[in-house]
């Protein structure tokens, strides 16, 4: 085994177990197109990239108002429309100064609502009832009836609209789960506060674990409402269901699936894209809206054997899946995040860029908030009408010049070897590397050994020499290229932590790094090069 003490990292202990390195031997020929150039991390050369879903389950399939039959009932229902909208502010004034009553002097939120105040309660939820006759579900059918809250604490359902929450705050008064952010919505937030709300910050891994603690807690006392969560954590068109969260399932009590239907015809009534005022709007002008909700039986936790949340979250999945009549996906929230951004970005085809994150998450543990991260690097290429982008556009952004090894990480990238790469292959390609055990040790060890004199920051000339085995040639407006995209406070120097945040953002370039890391070390005579990093 050999070793240099000019690899040597004062974060990189003597006494750390080691990471056995390989590259290929020089002197073997191979064609670029199939090196790996993050061998040296023991990356596989090749990662799974499973095929990308054509399901697009945020999809509203009338975004538009079309035919003429959906204009004349339009007009004809204008003046309807203009009474129900009256109704409706009526029915939220009413419900919001009886709210405001009933939670007036009451500041002992832990424990349960006072009964009185609870009967008080009654006319919002009638106010709730009324509320709903206004958006046109003047009658809703239901089958099946809820079980007894002793023996079901926690309802679950699938989210298609708004609806849902103000039909279950009408017919089952329950505590619902709820984002941090409706707590500031007018009225509404101080309506579901009324409903002894459990907030969560998806975002937060303290606050989930807040929230399951909440859920715990009143979900086993009689003397709450029974709890209701909408396990997709957000809504869909209803034809398909995402990943379920697991809040839900970690407490381990029994569950009824409540399961929500809207027949249509002409008018999708799922959120989708639509903006919140043009749905209202398209349903204030319809003559009647169908609403189905059917109570499912119940789904036990297993008392015999140990049952984790993922299979008790994969059962109950089940059930409603059956129940709808529709497939359950691996999307999730995170897929209508980038779904999102790439309507920012104006892409022609947004969902082309729905990755299923439920099982990238769970395969590569990638956040979603780092996925659009890495979404935002990928439309910065410039992708193309079909979602592809093209050798040229990726080393533009990564600020590669066209050499040997920039051929590498794109081919290690384009699994399907046809010069471009998807969002998804992009994506995942990252992940893989970003997500390599030693990735971490490997950037801190690139950065000590361009930080030749201990300064703790790089300048130009040293950036230069670090990278010129990987890249040689480099003219001076390439070298600033890349020392710009290393230099993430723009002070003229990069410092460590830009270092790391640039690789934590741009994964594959720790390849032009290798070289640097490995050459000293390399024996001509020997088929394999052993490094001791970390």
């Amino acid at each position: 085994m050999t070793s240099d003490a000019s690899l040597t990292t004062p974060l990189l202990s003597a006494t750390s177990p080691h990471l056995i390195l390989d590259i290929p031997n020089s002197q073997t020929p191979q064609s670029n197109h199939h090196v790996n150039p993050f061998a040296f991390l023991g990356a596989d050369h090749e990662f799974e990239v499973p095929e990308s879903s054509t399901i697009d389950p945020f999809r509203n399939h009338t975004p538009r108002i079309e035919g003429l039959y959906e204009w004349l009932k339009i007009v004809i229902c204008l003046p309807i429309a203009l009474a129900r909208l009256l109704l409706f502010g009526i029915c939220l004034v009413v419900g919001y100064l009886a709210t405001i009553f009933a939670l007036h002097g009451w500041n002992d939120r832990k424990n349960p609502m006072p009964k009185w105040r609870c009967r008080v309660l009654w006319i919002t939820r009638i106010s709730a009832r009324f509320i709903l006759f206004s958006f046109g579900y003047h009658w809703i059918k239901r089958r099946g009836k809820p079980a007894p809250r002793e023996t079901a604490p926690i309802v679950v359902s699938n989210h298609v609209s708004y609806v849902e929450p103000i039909f279950f705050f009408y017919e089952l008064f329950p505590t619902i789960v709820a984002s941090e952010s409706h707590d500031s919505m007018p009225f509404v937030g101080t309506i579901i506060r009324a409903m002894q709300v459990i907030y969560v910050d998806r975002f937060s891994q303290s606050s989930r674990k807040n929230a399951v603690n909440e859920i715990k807690r009143k979900a086993s006392s009689d003397q709450f409402p029974r709890v209701l969560l909408f396990p997709e954590g957000t809504t869909t068109n209803g034809r398909v269901l995402i990943s379920f969260q697991l809040g839900a399932f970690i407490p381990g009590y029994p569950i009824q699936p409540v399961i929500v239907r809207y027949p249509h015809v002409h008018f999708d009534q799922s959120w989708g894209h639509i903006s919140l005022p043009k749905l209202m709007f398209r349903m204030f002008t319809q003559f009647h809206n169908f609403m189905e909700v059917e109570y499912l039986p119940q789904v036990l936790p297993h008392k015999n054997r140990k049952e984790n949340a993922v299979h008790f979250a994969q059962r109950t999945g089940r059930a409603i899946a059956r129940g709808l009549d529709v497939v359950q996906t691996s999307h999730s929230y995170g897929d209508l995040m980038l779904l999102t951004k790439a309507l920012e970005f104006k892409q022609e085809k947004p969902s082309k860029y729905m990755v299923e994150m439920a099982w990238v998450e769970s395969s590569l543990h990638l956040r979603n908030l780092e996925a659009v991260d890495f979404l935002d690097v990928f439309l910065s290429m410039n992708p193309d009408p079909s979602g592809h982008v093209e050798f040229h556009d990726f080393l533009r952004v990564l600020r590669l010049k066209p050499c040997g090894l920039s051929d590498k990480i794109f081919g290690f990238i384009d699994t399907q070897k046809i010069g471009k790469i998807t969002f998804k292959q992009f994506l995942l390609g990252s992940a893989h590397i970003l997500k390599q055990p030693f990735f971490q040790h490997a950037c801190e060890l690139a950065f000590s050994v361009c930080d030749r004199d201990g300064k703790n920051y790089i300048l130009k000339q040293e950036l230069r020499d670090s990278i010129t085995l990987a890249i040689p040639n480099l003219n001076e407006e390439e070298v600033q290229g890349l020392f710009t995209l290393f230099d993430m406070d723009n002070d003229g120097r990069i410092s460590k932590d830009d270092f790391l945040t640039c690789l934590q953002k741009n994964p594959l370039l720790i390849a032009v790094f290798s070289p640097r890391l490995l050459h000293r070390d390399l024996s001509m005579g020997e088929n394999r090069l052993v490094e001791e990093v970390a």
